[in-house]
C-alpha cells in the first residue's frame, strides 16, 4: 500500500514542482508514492477554451492528455513505479530543460518520447493517439475530484490512500530540499488531517523556479 497518491497532469508546471518536493520527502522518509493521472483536458472539457483560456491552452492540455494516455498504458503494463519514472523523464524535459515547443505540432508526442531515455515497450508511445485509454484517465480524474471537490486543478495528493485526506496543492514556486522538505510535508499533512480544514490560499506568487 502506497503512503501517498499523487495525481498529476505532466504539462502543469506547478504540479511538477510539487512532485519534486514529494520525491525529496519520499527519499528521506522511505515513502512509496503512487503516481496517478488527473487530466486537465477532461477537468475543463465543459469550458470554452477559446474564450476562457489564454492562447495555447487548447494544445497544451491536449498534450497533457496524450502524455497521460501513454502513462496509462505503461502503468497497465509495468505498474505504478514505471509511471513515476516516466513522469520524472518527461517532466524534466518539459519544465527543467524547457522543451515544450517540441510538442506543439500535432502528432509530435511519440517522436518526443523517442528522444528521451525511457526504454518504453515497442509501440507504447503510439498510445498517445489512442483514445481507448481515455476511460482509464477519466476514471482516475473522477476519483481525484471526488476526493477533493471539483473546483481544483493539479496536483492532488492523498495521504494514506484511499481513505486518508486529499487536497489540491500545495502550489509552490520552488522545490524544498533536505530538512525543509520534510518540515513542509509534516505541516501540510497536519493541516490536511484536521477534519474541518477546507482551504488556505493566496494569489501572490513568484515565477516557478525549476532548477
Amino acid at each position: 500500500m502506497a503512503d501517498a497518491e499523487f495525481f498529476f497532469d505532466p504539462v502543469c508546471p506547478w504540479a511538477w514542482l510539487t512532485s519534486r518536493w514529494v520525491t525529496e520527502v519520499a527519499e528521506q522518509r522511505h515513502y512509496e508514492i503512487e503516481w496517478r493521472s488527473i487530466c486537465l483536458r477532461m477537468v475543463n472539457e465543459q469550458r470554452d477554451y477559446e474564450r476562457e483560456f489564454p492562447q495555447g491552452y487548447t494544445r497544451g492540455h491536449t498534450i497533457g492528455q496524450e502524455l497521460l494516455r501513454v502513462a496509462a498504458a505503461l502503468g497497465e503494463a509495468e505498474g505504478p513505479a514505471a509511471v513515476g519514472r516516466y513522469y520524472t523523464a518527461i517532466g524534466t524535459a518539459l519544465h527543467r530543460d524547457r522543451r515544450r515547443d517540441e510538442l506543439q505540432p500535432e502528432g509530435s508526442v511519440p517522436g518526443f518520447l523517442a528522444s528521451l531515455d525511457l526504454d518504453l515497450p515497442a509501440g507504447m508511445a503510439d498510445a498517445a493517439h489512442d483514445d481507448r485509454w481515455d476511460d482509464l484517465l477519466r476514471a482516475s480524474t473522477d476519483e481525484a475530484l471526488a476526493r477533493t471537490g471539483k473546483d481544483v486543478g493539479t496536483p492532488i495528493i492523498t495521504f494514506a490512500p484511499p481513505d486518508g485526506p486529499s487536497f489540491f496543492g500545495p502550489v509552490i514556486s520552488r522545490i524544498p530540499r533536505g530538512r525543509e522538505a520534510v518540515e513542509l510535508w509534516d505541516a501540510v499533512e497536519r493541516v490536511a488531517r484536521f477534519p474541518g480544514f477546507a482551504e488556505l490560499k493566496r494569489s501572490i506568487r513568484e515565477r516557478p523556479v525549476f532548477d
